[in-house]
């Protein structure tokens, strides 16, 4: 079956940087687009950044310049490094994987990131 499972979340003080892993199976990975995404309590879940089959990225405004995306196919994995980690940044963090013929798509479980002040 499907599994995206996320890891390398924890409790980082303000100013550190964290590297986020998202490990698929059970899917032909190069052909799905992948994100992460991030919901903090009593908030809306919020795209963070995405890459396609093809490597193209698109971070979103709010962490423009903090955060990156990358994946490697020969690992099935997606990434996402945060540096200059603010308190605000807490949150659960969610891999998404989606088929770009059929758009079907996966979630993770979450991976809960702290921010300190």
């Amino acid at each position: 079956q499907v599994q995206l499972v996320e890891s390398g979340g924890g409790l980082v003080q303000a100013g550190g940087s964290l590297r986020l892993p998202c490990a698929a199976s059970g899917i032909i990975f190069r052909l799905y687009a992948m994100g992460w995404y991030r919901q903090a309590p009593g908030k809306q879940r919020e795209l963070l950044a995405a890459i396609t089959s093809g490597g193209s990225t698109n971070v979103a405004d709010s962490v423009k310049g903090r955060f990156t995306i990358s994946r490697d196919n020969a690992k099935n994995t997606v990434y996402q490094q945060m540096n200059s980690l603010k308190p605000e940044d807490t949150a659960v963090y969610y891999c998404n994987g989606q088929d770009v013929a059929t758009f079907r798509d996966y979630w993770g479980q979450g991976t809960q990131v702290t921010v300190s002040s």
